[in-house]
């Protein structure tokens, strides 16, 4: 079991290189790694169980202690990133299944890899759990209809459908970690450090499936993607930080709603994409889990050399 606590913690600090090499196998053997496509869903299933059993009930206590935090959070998260990834779409000229699939992973909740990024770069760590626990419960509803309102026109959204997936997914997944976590005693706290190497595992498989099955697509828009997607990424983290100052956080929960707003759960936008529309409109979130896993090394080293001041008016 020290082995492999040892692999999972190397494998949760290179991350971001394990996943450009889960690309870089797609591209190399396309037709293999297409193959992988019917394990996504399976794969991600198994990735929200393992976040179920991170969380405890009093992860969620926070919405109740303060309230305008969190809410302030999570309207960032679901209206900035959507829009972004709207926007963003039209203004490179990105059109069909390329912009659903920016405008999916924008409407996707959070990424389950913002608590760690938080936590090293000195934000209100509780805040990050918080925000990730919430928006995620509130996907099903949410990701499904912004998809639906701003891509609609692109291609046919079954909203419905849409909200079914992440239901079986995410929310019944987590449900089921939680209560695992809840009456799994000491059994689930020696699993624990093995979860990141499942997670790393997991969103490599999809990875190397979703550009294996859109290798042509990748060569052919992989510059003008890569230049979406990280643009998409930067502004998500900047306006997430300007939202959480304008209503007041203190520095701490500004880090933390910029983070949690710039970091998208990918895996799960590639997912759905990839069983509702194309392989194409997989490729934005493929990419968005190569990038923003280097950009949120990046947030937390620059970060985490800068010491935390002030008090959030919401806690005053």
């Amino acid at each position: 079991m020290k082995i492999v606590r040892n692999i999972s913690s190397l494998a949760g600090r290179w991350f971001a290189v394990l996943v450009l090499a889960a690309a870089a196998i797609g591209l190399a053997a396309p037709d293999a790694s297409a193959s992988l496509a019917p394990a996504i869903t399976p794969a991600l299933g198994v990735i929200m169980f393992g976040m179920g059993l991170t969380l405890r009930p009093v992860d969620f206590a926070l919405v109740a202690r303060r309230p305008l935090a969190v809410v302030a959070g999570i309207v960032a998260q679901f209206a900035i990133m959507p829009l972004l990834g709207w926007g963003i779409g039209q203004a490179f000229g990105l059109s069909g299944a390329l912009l659903v699939g920016m405008v999916l992973v924008g409407a996707a909740p959070g990424g389950t890899a913002s608590n760690v990024v938080v936590y090293l770069a000195k934000g209100d760590v509780a805040l990050s759990v918080a925000m990730t626990s919430v928006s995620t419960l509130l996907a099903p509803v949410f990701t499904p209809l912004l998809v639906l309102w701003l891509a609609g026109s692109e291609l046919p959204v079954d909203a419905a459908a849409l909200m079914t997936s992440i239901l079986q997914v995410v929310l019944f997944p987590v449900l089921a970690g939680l209560l695992v976590r809840r009456f799994g005693g000491k059994l689930v706290e020696k699993l624990l450090p093995v979860l990141p190497l499942v997670s790393v595992l997991g969103i490599m498989l999809v990875v190397t499936a979703v550009v294996g099955a859109s290798a042509e697509t990748v060569l052919t828009s992989g510059l003008l993607l890569f230049a979406a997607v990280i643009l998409h990424n930067a502004l998500g983290l900047a306006l997430g930080y300007g939202a959480a100052r304008l209503v007041g956080l203190d520095e701490s929960g500004r880090r933390a709603v910029s983070v949690e707003v710039g970091m998208q759960n990918s895996g799960l936008a590639a997912a759905l994409a990839g069983a509702h529309f194309t392989a194409a409109a997989a490729l934005p979130a493929a990419i968005f889990s190569i990038w923003h896993n280097v950009s949120g090394a990046l947030v937390a080293s620059f970060w985490s050399r800068r010491p935390v001041q002030g008090r959030s008016a919401t806690e005053e």
